[in-house]
């Protein structure tokens, strides 16, 4: 067992595929020679060469209507945005053309389109957002958000042989600050569209991916030692087609359920999920559906700014223990 980061894990699962299936190919912007802006395919270029380590134009459009065209051709590419703010500039491929080619046409599209989200990082509004929602009523695409090492790189595998376009949004605050022991051999999977419980609890459950796993874990961590709650973490890693049995079951399990994303509030992901609960697990709730989000406003640069707006581990604490109240 090696202890790598959730980057190198990341780039071993790309690494992997590209050897296992040379279908496989990545391109974007910085990708081939520079490594990607954050190193996360260096050593691709001159392992792989530049038939399959393509430096593209800026112009995400372009680079993800490359893709579909490829896939349609039978090949198995990845594209990479660089910063996934700047997906915004294909959502028209990817909603429109993308998520429907193999409805409306039978072309096969499996397309993985990969990039770092998040913030904490104090990049500001153009490179630091969390545009899952956007996608989260697009038909035909999936989405897929890892926190730990171990589905940085199970994910990503599972994304790549994937028959269906799939979005991957890794958080850049995780890069190079999660580390895990992965084994050496053996074929690492995570199935998309099950989620995994990161921490047992009876008191009270908390729902939620990406970063905000860790958040969570803290949360529940003091929340046990200060006042004597068992804290369920539901890590859900997909996003769509979301597990839905997981999220009955821990309701179920505690009767207490908060949803936390670092997404904004209007229109994220936890009203979502707080609908299904409504819908199929309204009986087993003692109280309200409470959310922990980031500000319905731009992210700021100030680190103090930052920080007031985004979801703080305080702040899923405080909301606990007012939902612990009920």
């Amino acid at each position: 067992m090696a202890e790598v980061t959730y980057l190198e894990a990341l780039r071993q699962g790309l690494r992997e595929e590209m050897r296992r299936d040379e279908r496989v190919f990545i391109l974007g912007e910085d990708v081939g020679a520079y490594g990607g802006a954050f190193k996360v395919t260096e050593g691709f270029y001159e392992e792989f060469g530049e038939a399959r380590v393509i430096d593209t134009p800026i112009s995400e459009a372009a680079i993800v209507g490359a893709a579909a065209g490829a896939a349609h051709m039978g090949l198995r590419p990845v594209a990479e945005m660089q910063f996934i703010d700047f997906i915004s500039c294909a959502y028209d491929m990817l909603t429109n053309y993308v998520a429907t080619a193999r409805y409306r046409a039978g072309l096969p599209t499996p397309i993985v389109v990969r990039g770092p989200c998040g913030g904490y990082v104090r990049g500001g509004p153009f490179h630091s957002q969390n545009p899952e929602a956007a996608f989260l009523h697009t038909p035909g695409l999936k989405i897929v958000c890892p926190a730990t090492a171990r589905d940085a790189k199970g994910l990503i595998k599972a994304a790549i042989r994937d028959d269906d376009p799939v979005l991957y949004f890794e958080h850049k605050f995780l890069y190079r600050r999660i580390k895990e022991a992965l084994p050496e051999d053996g074929d690492l999977l995570t199935p998309i569209g099950k989620a995994r419980i990161a921490r047992e609890g009876r008191d009270l459950s908390i729902i939620t991916y990406s970063a905000m796993v860790w958040k969570a874990l803290e949360a529940a961590e003091i929340l046990e030692r200060e006042d004597g709650l068992a804290v369920e973490v539901l890590d859900l890693r997909t996003l769509v087609p979301m597990d839905d049995d997981a999220i009955v079951a821990t309701v179920e399990k505690t009767n207490k359920v908060m949803i936390v994303h670092e997404d904004t509030r209007t229109g994220g992901v936890a009203g979502e999920i707080a609908a299904r609960i409504n819908e199929r697990a309204f009986e087993w709730l003692d109280g309200p559906v409470l959310r922990v989000t980031a500000a319905d406003v731009p992210l700021p640069y100030a680190p103090t700014l930052e920080d007031y707006v985004l979801p703080q581990t305080a702040d899923v604490v405080a909301v606990a223990r007012r939902l612990a109240a009920y």
